[in-house]
């Protein structure tokens, strides 16, 4: 589909590349790790500046404390009569930088190298934020929208949103929308226009392993007694097969995807496989039915004795953390009962298990034959000059699975200026500005041309 003002909308998010820069300068200026209180000033200095933001666009601004102490605003237009909502989605909080030894440059002060954006939050999701700006600066100077504005930005999604999911939970008018854009995805490559259109859900297990009443001298006793370290190694090695594959007793893990492949080459890249190290499954599973269509289990987390401070002695407890993910047409209760069972039946040498389950999220899918998604993938198609394709996330998103049960009526769509070589949650995180621009072009198409 050609619209009649894609040249006028192109031209005027191009125009706006100094802005954007400007403006993402400012928001990752601040290191706005949520849930870090020697940060809280820093948390704060970016919910500020995006109130300012919001107001400057000419939105009727609201800001709410959510429960875990990060600000929540809600800016909105409201609808011409008989006219759409549309819920926009970002988040300005981001996760810590980590050893500020392996960045480049300042991951608080935004450097441009090699055309590409550098610092933390740039793609993930303070990219998003000024995307949505760059898009409502363009509505006010194209005409505006008939359609209603409901913008959304909260500060602790990457601790997992409580405050946002209390406020949909006790406040769900606040949120009611025809559309929703949820603006924290992105591309399968820079310059692809992607639509992603499932997401995994999951959640935590912690493990532990008893076997000693304490450690024992590992002269005295190594060799018959048992070891909690190695008892635990058993146990998990049997989450996997011969090929490396994900195998969980009495749960389904051969699903395939069904649209895109993830092609192993790029996957080696996107996730920094070192030379000579296999891909799980490779030759028996594709990546992409691994990854967006198969239950996944991670060990993230390791209790014993650390290497430096090892003795002579027999390990008498260890402890892991798993984190799972559970892809559509499984339930998190489902997949965590079912690694549980799995994980007490399989416990070697009679070792004493304990299990503590946390942080369940179910996983979600959209209905990308709703009229809303078709209207977006036209105006992506438009913004890029190619035809969109579709893809599954490994990942979480639970404010998706929450707006969907309050309003199943909806159409979501998951999108963003994410793609791969971004490294998000990495040191040099960074941002491809073109992205910004041609998903800023895309949404302004949306909301200037889709009404009823």
């Amino acid at each position: 589909m050609t619209f009649a003002n894609t040249d006028a909308v192109r031209a005027h998010i191009t125009g706006q590349r100094d802005r954007i820069f400007q403006d993402l300068a400012e928001l990752t200026s601040f290191n706005s790790v949520h849930s870090t209180p020697e940060l809280e000033d820093q948390l704060m200095g970016a919910a500020d500046w995006v109130e300012q933001a919001l107001t400057d666009a000419g939105l009727d601004v609201t800001s709410h404390d959510g429960i875990d102490g990060a600000r929540i605003f809600i800016a909105t237009k409201a609808p011409e009569p008989g006219q759409p909502t549309v819920l926009l989605y970002s988040h300005y909080d981001v996760v810590p930088a980590g050893d500020l030894s392996k960045w480049t440059n300042d991951p608080f002060t935004l450097t441009e190298r090699d055309g590409r954006w550098y610092a933390r939050g740039a793609a993930d999701c303070k990219g998003n934020l000024v995307m949505h700006l760059a898009v409502l600066r363009a509505l006010k100077e194209l005409g505006n929208t008939n359609l209603g504005l409901r913008v959304v930005i909260e500060g602790s999604e990457e601790m997992g949103g409580e405050g946002l999911d209390h406020l949909i939970d006790t406040r769900p008018e606040l949120f009611a929308a025809d559309v929703i854009f949820i603006a924290d995805t992105g591309n399968v490559s820079v310059g692809t226009p992607t639509l992603t259109t499932s997401l995994r859900g999951g959640g935590q297990m912690q493990v532990t392993l008893d076997t000693l009443n304490a450690p024992v001298h590992s002269g005295s006793f190594g060799g018959a007694a048992p070891d909690a370290v190695f008892a635990m190694v058993r146990l998990l090695d049997t989450l996997r097969d011969d090929n490396g594959l994900i195998s969980i007793d009495g749960l389904d893990c051969s699903q395939t995807w069904p649209g895109l492949a993830y092609p192993e080459e790029d996957f080696r890249s996107d996730a920094g496989i070192l030379d000579g190290v296999s891909v799980m499954g490779s030759g028996v599973a594709g990546v992409a039915d691994q990854v967006w269509a198969r239950p996944a289990v991670s060990i993230t987390g390791w209790t014993s004795t650390p290497v430096a401070e090892a003795v002579n002695a027999v390990p008498a407890t260890c402890s892991v953390n798993l984190q799972f993910r559970v892809p559509p047409g499984q339930s998190s209760a489902q997949v965590a009962e079912a690694l549980e069972a799995h994980l007490r039946a399989h416990v070697p040498w009679g070792a004493h298990i304990s299990i503590s389950t946390s942080g369940l999220n179910d996983p979600f899918s959209t209905d990308t034959a709703s009229q809303a998604v078709e209207f977006f993938s036209q105006c992506m198609a438009s913004a890029y000059g190619k035809d969109v394709v579709t893809v599954g996330a490994g990942g979480s998103i639970p404010l998706c699975e929450k707006l969907q049960s309050i309003m199943p009526s909806a159409a979501i769509t998951l999108f963003g200026v994410e793609e791969p070589s971004c490294l998000i949650h990495s040191p040099d995180e960074s941002v491809a500005p073109e992205e910004i621009r041609d998903v800023a072009i895309a949404e302004a198409l949306f909301l200037l041309n889709y009404a009823k």
